[in-house]
Order: structure tokens, then C-alpha cells, then sequence
């Protein structure tokens, strides 16, 4: 995980990574982070079992969806 991102960086990219209508290349583009540092970020960010329902919620809506994250 970057460890220049200050506070208010990391609260709003799990505020964009939560979103359904944000993809992970926006967020990345936006912030500098890789796809798999999102995924750090969102372990360190949310308590377990969040986030273990969010990637689970990603990995369906990818399933279900050609563009999604």
C-alpha cells in the first residue's frame, strides 16, 4: 500500500471502491494505485467480514458484467 496517501486519499477511494459505478482504472488513474493496492487498502480499511462481502460483491457483478472494477 502507497504510503504517501494521506487520510482523506484512502477514505475516498474506499468511498470509490464501494461504489458500483466507479471502476478500479478510475480509481486508479485518479489516485495512482494499482488494482491490487486497492485491494490492500480495502483489507486495511474495512473490518473482515466488510470486506470480504465487497470483494465478493466484485467478484459477482465481474462475473455478471463484461466492464466492471
Amino acid at each position: 500500500m502507497p504510503s504517501s496517501l494521506s487520510p482523506a486519499a484512502l477514505s475516498e477511494i474506499v468511498e470509490m471502491a464501494l461504489s458500483d459505478h466507479i471502476s478500479f482504472t478510475q480509481i486508479s488513474a485518479q489516485h495512482g494505485v494499482t488494482p491490487d493496492e486497492i485491494k490492500a487498502i480495502m483489507g486495511t480499511q474495512l473490518k473482515p467480514g466488510s470486506y470480504r462481502a465487497w470483494r465478493k460483491r466484485v467478484r459477482d457483478f465481474g462475473d455478471r458484467r463484461e466492464h466492471y472494477k
